[in-house]
């Protein structure tokens, strides 16, 4: 029996420990994505990425990944970052895919010419010449300068990224070159106090809102930051006269409806956050990262403790970046 003994653990002594190469990590992302289990795919390509950081090919298909889910913005970082370190063709269809999705239609003819320009035989050619047919057909119906719009779609997409994911200097600057290009787009203000206010500019953010306040003294967007900044100054007197003119105030449209809910459930309003989220047409506020956050947050906070986890589960698995943040209960107060 002994002896039995001694050979088995001599059989472990020699078992060498498994150490998965990217290539193993590419393939269970391909097999995870083919059974649609987006949020699995992309942990196993970016395992697969960490192994081999200089494979565009891992890159492109997490790019893939991350259009189907509808995340495009970090899908072109993705392209962006490969097309920075070498000359991966692929990734100018990719671009001009992603592009014409967002109906940022310049942007996408440009890709889609690159890529004819780089391979004229290549593999995605035929999808590149339909593309192509179909932005011709959406030029002819617009009757707008594209380009201006285009530029403008440009860093409508960039500020929501970073406010949706609340990376507070990283919109600032873009924030500030909207405010000069387009100074009459509406709302470029009020998310830029907000950025300014929760970089750590208080007192600058409070004065410019304050200011919009006087000149407008209607509007929506002023009460919510106002009554958000003054809550985290603890200026109580000051928060409940805003956040009165919010518990008032039923929006028609979806993107304000969400607003309100996540001004009320940041400044700890949950039981009506609850009534308000509850109310939004959920199609046309998926999109928006700080939905899923907030909504799991107040339904936590409401005592509804599985609903907050299906809340959050969902919101990871549409928008992945939300899986390097820590459940919003454990962090938010």
């Amino acid at each position: 029996m002994s002896q039995v003994t001694n050979k088995s653990n001599e059989k472990q002594n020699n078992v060498l420990p498994f150490i998965p190469e990217g290539d193993f990590y590419f393939t269970k992302g391909i097999e995870a994505f083919q059974k649609r289990k987006f949020d699995v795919a992309i942990k196993w390509l970016k395992k697969a990425i960490e192994q081999k950081p200089n494979e565009a090919l891992y890159k492109c298909q997490l790019s893939i990944i991350y259009t189907e889910i509808g995340a495009y913005h970090a899908a072109n970082e993705v392209l962006t970052n490969v097309l920075q370190t070498s000359e991966y063709v692929d990734c100018y269809y990719l671009l001009a895919n992603n592009y014409a999705h967002l109906g940022l239609l310049n942007d996408a003819k440009k890709f889609a010419d690159l890529y004819l320009e780089k391979e004229p035989n290549g593999d995605f050619k035929a999808e590149v010449m339909h593309l192509l047919a179909l932005i011709d057909i959406e030029e002819d119906d617009e009757d707008w300068d594209l380009e201006d719009e285009d530029e403008l779609l440009i860093y409508q997409e960039t500020v929501f990224y970073h406010m949706e994911y609340e990376e507070w200097e990283k919109a600032i600057p873009v924030l500030e070159e909207m405010l000069f290009l387009f100074p009459e787009h509406p709302n470029t203000i009020h998310d830029y106090t907000q950025a300014l206010f929760f970089s750590g500019y208080k007192t600058k953010a409070l004065e410019m809102e304050l200011k919009e306040l006087y000149e407008n003294p209607n509007s929506l967007s002023c009460h919510l930051n106002l009554a958000l900044f003054y809550y985290e100054l603890k200026m109580n007197e000051e928060y409940h006269l805003h956040i009165q003119a919010l518990l008032n105030v039923y929006p028609i449209h979806e993107q304000q409806k969400l607003r309100i809910a996540v001004t009320l459930s940041r400044t700890n309003n949950h039981a009506e956050a609850l009534i308000r989220f509850q109310s939004l047409a959920k199609g046309k506020v998926m999109g928006h990262p700080s939905y899923f956050r907030w909504y799991a947050l107040t339904a936590y906070r409401s005592g509804e403790r599985t609903k907050a986890a299906s809340i959050w589960q969902e919101g990871c698995k549409r928008h992945p970046n939300l899986l390097s943040e820590i459940m919003p209960w454990e962090e938010k107060k």
